[in-house]
């Protein structure tokens, strides 16, 4: 079955277009001008991934992004002016799987679209995950296949796909330093733009979810000029049948 795509857009040629566009790629695609046809939309069908224009005529992609995140983990892909640089930070902080400044070409649109649905599966894209393998830090335990992580107490945590894979990397490579571009090539496949801060906002998100101390973080250290560095010992052991 074709995975399918919900673009919410209130442009009826950037619709259009896109629609031709990834059909013609194996999605199938459905289309919605504002906040209450994505609604419908989504009531109506299961879809595998948004993509959301900011800019929308009544409730407005920012709080849309939020909504959407706030009832479950369905991946965002959000498309901005390319000037809003706060937009974008905001969208991310709000749980967006990543975003696409505004004008950009249908084949970008289509390999974030792909990076991000391996990403949102259980294909992890930054090295081979095998199967039933658990991850274990400092009383945390983590676990690609699943996509879970748990914490010392025994909860679950909450992550978006972009703080899952971001993790999922740090833990896979302890003691090393990261870059930023590093590390989106890990989790994104792809190269940072010019001031892309995607990977700073997320981190500090996944920060506050995992360090006792955001504001004094011991298990991902920030490397000035370098990147991030995660500390904490990782214990990599097969899940008991």
């Amino acid at each position: 079955m074709n995975q399918r795509l919900l673009i919410v857009d209130d442009d009826p040629e950037i619709r259009g277009l896109l629609a031709e566009f990834l059909t013609g790629h194996g999605f199938e695609v459905d289309t919605a001008a504002d906040g209450i046809t994505m609604d419908k939309a989504l009531a109506g069908s299961h879809f595998d991934l948004v993509i959301l224009d900011i800019m929308l005529p009544g409730e407005d992609g920012l709080s849309l992004c939020r909504r959407l995140r706030a009832e479950s983990a369905l991946p965002i892909i959000l498309l901005t002016a390319i000037s809003e640089e706060t937009d974008r930070i905001i969208g991310l902080e709000m749980g967006a799987d990543d975003y696409l400044t505004k004008p950009f070409g249908p084949r970008e649109l289509l390999a974030r679209i792909r990076a991000v649905l391996r990403r949102s599966g259980n294909q992890v894209p930054v090295h081979d995950t095998a199967q039933g393998q658990v991850m274990s830090f400092a009383g945390w335990r983590l676990e690609p296949a699943k996509r879970e992580l748990t914490h010392p107490n025994g909860a679950l945590v909450s992550l978006t796909g972009g703080e899952f894979d971001l993790l999922l990397a740090l833990t896979r490579n302890p003691g090393q330093v990261l870059s930023r571009d590093k590390l989106l090539d890990l989790t994104k496949g792809r190269t940072a733009a010019p001031f892309d801060r995607s990977v700073d906002i997320q981190l500090s998100r996944l920060r506050r979810k995992i360090e006792a101390d955001a504001s004094n973080p011991r298990l991902i250290k920030t490397v000035r000029g370098g990147g991030y560095l995660f500390t904490a010992e990782v214990i990599v052991t097969a899940e008991a049948s």
